[in-house]
């Protein structure tokens, strides 16, 4: 309602669509704290709001693409990042937030650190305009504001913890506005375990559009044209010179590299759907498989890693295009050489406990077996999947124990067991590591930023691997050196006996015991 002419403000017909609204609380049913009061770890509860408010289908949807496992919250960074991460990395696309500010502000932080340059659109609430359905009316006028055509292919707009749990219905946001398409996602804390497969909550979401685009009359052709070969979309982010690579090794065979999945561009997805056929590189993307298989397309699951990784993989991709076995042949025999002769000109020595929640972690186990070294676990945080059935029972094979969505205590339980040359894991697990004295490598930033595929591949990890099982001595004088000056909360240097106030500890776990004994009771209710 303008305040100034009296009369309602519409944009579009939205207003009259019927709205889904949650299911009555049952009498006598216990009550909830308001949601915009609990955080992104408040999974039970806020889950429950959420589906009063109507959220249930999304939800379902969600549990039966991320299936969560033993830790029902996340134990990395929050999950809106990839799909934040995303959206950022693609040209013509704007991206807003609807969330509590403090969610926004280290989502944007984060986003910027990784190298972002652009700004990230926030619609701002609080408890009325969350209540009174304001919040969506503010949402709605914000991406009309935004829709310019001459900027924009598309605005995504990411619904985080609480408005989710408030019932925020950006189903009821308009598909396009003056020809910009409006993505609308939920992102939940509680909903989506890790930062990996918010990726695919996006990139599902932009093929489904792209999609029913294809089936309602013709798109823009590719930038660079028509491929004229029948290609395979690539499914995962990658280091850049993977894709190409994986071209050079589908030529014998007369394919193409497709387009990678998460794009770059809106069109790019007009050709990822046009493919022969999808290469589930990285095995998580559960809603984009979905979107690809509604499209007619086969899945070929693992990559082109290391010697026996590739020879698979390309016979893999024979088989989905019905080639005859001369041309995956030819292939096999032009690459797998190469890469059994950079394996064994880069060997790697050692034993290695890895994990990670980037969704490649059975890739680079691989790679780092044919290498030459030991490796008696693999921990992912990502789901078990059809698309890495192949990897994990190649490592089963090898000995290796793969763990899937393995939570932090997993992995450090690894570390502490094992006692390895080398952990390779997330930050938590490499502190870990570095407290015992262990060479440690972050897998974010030191190994999955590499090329895994084929004969590049093949020996681009030894170098870095080497020289941090290298500084095992060096480890144990800084363990030496730093011995005696305390442990978590009495971390540092004290002048007398640190005040670890022990009534303090007891206080507080009893607290928790009522806490725990009232949730239990609650459930029978």
């Amino acid at each position: 309602m303008s305040e100034r002419t009296g009369y309602n403000v519409e944009y579009d017909e939205t207003g009259e669509v019927q709205v889904i609204e949650g299911a009555p609380r049952d009498a006598g049913a216990p009550e909830m704290d308001a949601p915009e009061t609990l955080g992104c770890h408040s999974g039970g509860e806020m889950e429950k709001a959420a589906r009063l408010a109507g959220s249930s289908e999304i939800l379902d949807q969600y549990a039966k693409d991320y299936p969560q496992g033993p830790h029902d919250k996340p134990q990395s960074m929050c999950p809106a990042f990839g799909s934040l991460r995303v959206g950022l990395r693609m040209r013509r696309v704007a991206t807003v937030l609807s969330g509590s500010a403090c969610c926004v502000y280290g989502l944007t932080f984060v986003s910027h650190f990784y190298g972002a340059r652009r700004s990230v659109g926030y619609v701002p609430f609080n408890s009325e305009t969350l209540v009174t359905g304001k919040l969506f009316e503010d949402i709605r006028e914000s991406v009309h504001e935004m829709a310019d055509p001459d900027r924009f292919d598309a605005i995504v707009v990411t619904n985080l913890c609480v408005p989710t749990a408030s019932g925020v219905p950006l189903r009821l946001l308009p598909d396009e506005i003056n020809g910009v398409r409006i993505v609308g996602i939920d992102v939940p804390g509680f909903g989506i375990p890790t930062h990996a497969e918010a990726k695919d909550v996006l990139a599902g979401a932009m093929l489904k559009y792209a999609r029913d685009e294809i089936a309602a009359g013709p798109v823009p052709a590719p930038v660079g044209g028509k491929e004229d070969r029948p290609t395979v979309s690539l499914l995962g982010e990658m280091f850049p010179a993977d894709p190409m690579m994986i071209g050079a090794m589908l030529a014998p065979m007369g394919l193409a590299a497709g387009p990678v999945v998460p794009c770059r561009e809106w069109r790019e997805l007009y050709s990822a759907l046009d493919c022969g056929a999808v290469a589930a590189i990285h095995p998580f993307y559960t809603s984009a498989v979905r979107e690809f298989e509604a499209a007619g397309r086969p899945i070929v699951g693992s990559a082109p890693v290391g010697h026996d990784g590739t020879a698979a993989w390309l016979a893999g991709i024979g088989d989905a295009f019905g080639l005859a076995s001369d041309k995956v042949a030819a292939a096999q025999n032009a690459f797998l050489p190469a890469i059994k002769a950079a394996l064994a000109g880069a060997p790697i020595k050692g034993t290695i406990t890895l994990s990670g929640y980037e969704g490649s972690e059975l890739l680079v186990a691989r790679l780092l077996i044919e290498s030459g070294a030991d490796v008696p676990y693999v921990g992912t945080a990502c789901a078990k999947s059809p698309w890495s059935a192949a990897d994990a029972e190649w490592l089963a094979a090898k000995g290796v124990k793969v763990k899937f969505r393995a939570s932090l205590e997993d992995d450090m339980a690894a570390v502490e067991a094992v006692k390895p040359d080398l952990a390779i894991g997330t930050t938590p697990v490499v502190q870990k590591g570095k407290e015992m004295g262990i060479p440690s490598l972050y897998f974010t930033n030191l190994i999955s930023a590499r090329p895994l595929m084929g004969p590049a591949g093949a020996g681009s990890l030894a170098e870095v691997v080497n020289a941090a099982m290298g500084n095992k001595e060096r480890m144990g004088t800084m363990k030496a050196f730093f011995e005696g000056v305390g442990h978590e909360d009495t971390a540092g240097v004290w002048e007398g006996a640190p005040n670890l106030q022990p009534q303090f500890r007891a206080l507080n776990a009893k607290k928790l015991e009522r806490a725990a004994k009232a949730a239990k009771a609650s459930e029978m209710i």
